[in-house]
């Protein structure tokens, strides 16, 4: 009678090798969220500049959005098809070409002819790095890795407002452009340098096998399989959803609480600063606890939850002004604890061997929540429905908590 095999053993890459990967990928990630903000600090500049009015800037950054929606749908099949790191090489190259473009622009056009290339570069950047991610990373350091990547977005946000205004005052909008290219430029020789880290070559067992629908419906027979996967559009509304209320609280939450509160004018701005450092002291530790796939639901739902009470009791409770501040880093935090189990949410549905197309699709619904968002949310602060705003902020956030479980109810279904 025969004996039955031993099971191979499952070799992890070690913390070193890791470490290498997070950080480049989560550095590259860094100029994707700082490319996005480059352009709005410099209105005042840009508008006198080229006799424009505000609207006219404001489309500059919805072409930059919607192209970029495109190319995340689009860029994860050249992911899956040629692997990570060209896509990646290519997608920095357009954003450096986009900011000299900028820089250089003779005329508004120009502005708009470098938001379509900037846009080009910014898609690629999800799907490259969630591949990389979800291929070469060992399963228990995931969560820290997406905690990783979510920090350095809003680092790239911190960057950019830190960068852009001093610089054109010291010297001007055209220099500070020509700042942000080279800052672009540099990352990208360092990730030329790194190169052999960005190799898609999975270790044996490395990264979390596909469960539920992902299982069940792997897409190696069609390209376009995975669209057939109910969980992958759960995950596509969770996204957008989740840029409506980063898009409200970054445009619209602190002003609308201001005018509720009596909020110092000086705190106003500082609200968005300390949300989205909270929200990075969040993603710490939401690392730790996205190591456990299986409760993810539930920390994205206790997550989100406390932010959405916080929401509510700055549109209907008398807050003092001072406390203000500290509620939106309460929020932030709140947020940020969520981060890292939101994107295993997009794992655990991912079919094997289509993880850039998947996190492509469902990564476009950011963008499309962040062009939608600014048009409603902003009626309602003409009107001077500034509770409003914060009841719809609250709203939303509730909405996501059901989106990430009925993610895992469709996936089961499925199963």
């Amino acid at each position: 009678m025969s004996q039955a095999l031993p099971a191979p053993a499952i070799s992890f890459p070690s913390l070193r090798q890791d470490v290498a990967l997070i950080a480049l990928v989560s550095l590259a990630h860094s100029i994707s969220h700082f490319s996005q903000l480059v352009l709005a600090p410099l209105f005042p500049w840009l508008k006198e500049a080229f006799s424009v009015t505000y609207t006219q800037l404001g489309l500059v950054l919805s072409v930059f959005f919607t192209v970029s929606c495109a190319v995340q749908a689009g860029s994860g099949f050249l992911v899956d098809r040629f692997s990570p790191r060209p896509v990646l090489f290519a997608g920095m190259g357009c954003l450096i070409v986009a900011l000299v473009l900028d820089a250089l622009a003779p005329a508004y056009w120009v502005l708009l002819a470098a938001a379509v290339l900037a846009g080009v570069g910014n898609g690629v950047f999800h799907p490259v790095d969630y591949t990389l991610f979800n291929r070469r990373v060992a399963p228990h350091r995931l969560g820290h890795a997406y905690s990783a990547h979510g920090i350095s977005g809003s680092l790239g946000w911190a960057v950019a407002a830190a960068l852009m205004v001093p610089m054109a005052l010291a010297f001007s909008w055209r220099w500070a452009f020509f700042s942000a290219a080279v800052l672009a430029t540099g990352v990208l020789v360092l990730l030329i340098v790194q190169r052999e880290v960005l190799v898609l070559a999975p270790p044996s067992g490395a990264g979390l096998a596909p469960s539920g629908a992902a299982a069940k419906e792997d897409s190696a027979g069609s390209d376009f399989g995975f669209l057939r996967i109910p969980a992958v559009w759960m995950c596509f509304a969770f996204f957008f959803f989740y840029s409506v209320v980063l898009s409200v609280i970054q445009a619209y939450a602190p002003e609308a609480a201001h005018h509720l509160h009596e909020v110092p004018l000086q705190w106003v701005a500082a609200c968005l600063t300390i949300y989205m450092v909270a929200s990075a002291g969040g993603m710490v530790l939401g690392g730790f606890l996205a190591s456990d796939p299986a409760r993810c639901e539930r920390v994205v739902a206790l997550g989100i939850g406390a932010a959405a009470v916080v929401a509510l009791n700055l549109a209907l409770s008398p807050v003092p002004g001072p406390w203000v501040p500290v509620l939106f880093g309460v929020m932030g935090f709140a947020s940020g604890i969520a981060s890292p189990s939101r994107d295993l949410l997009v794992k655990k549905s991912t079919p094997a061997n289509a993880t850039g197309r998947v996190y492509g699709v469902v990564y476009a619904g950011l963008d499309i929540g962040q062009a939608v968002a600014p048009v409603l949310f902003g009626r309602l602060m003409d009107q001077g429905q500034y509770t409003e705003v914060l009841l719809g902020l609250a709203a939303v956030q509730s909405v996501l908590i059901v989106s990430a479980f009925n993610v895992r109810k469709v996936r089961r279904t499925a199963h």
